[in-house]
């Protein structure tokens, strides 16, 4: 299976969790944004993935602008013990998805 076809498929999986909202943690920054459900709506509606912002076509990264400020969201794989990295293919791994302000990260 070549690099193209394994980030379409992490992709779809990716989108599937974050659409969800399931899995997700939010800074204190983040958290303290106006109209914190419209945010998330926007991080699960969100679908401006490029070559700039998703260079291994895994959408597992977003920026996006809230109330003036630049939020990114990203999806990282944990083992269910959420102590270390799990292969995003396994059927154990644990998505989380961390929202916070670009100067949070």
């Amino acid at each position: 299976m070549d690099n193209v076809m394994i980030g379409a498929e992490i992709a779809q999986m990716n989108d599937v969790f974050r659409r969800s909202g399931l899995g997700v943690t939010l800074t204190r920054g983040a958290a303290g944004l106006p109209d914190v459900n419209g945010l998330m709506r926007g991080v699960r509606e969100f679908s401006d993935f490029s070559e700039d912002n998703d260079p291994y076509g895994e959408h597992d990264m977003g920026k996006l602008m809230w109330f003036g400020q630049k939020v990114f969201w990203k999806i990282d794989y944990y083992n269910q013990g959420l102590s270390c990295y799990e292969d995003p293919f396994s059927p154990t791994c644990r998505r989380v998805m961390s929202v916070m302000l670009a100067e949070e990260y």
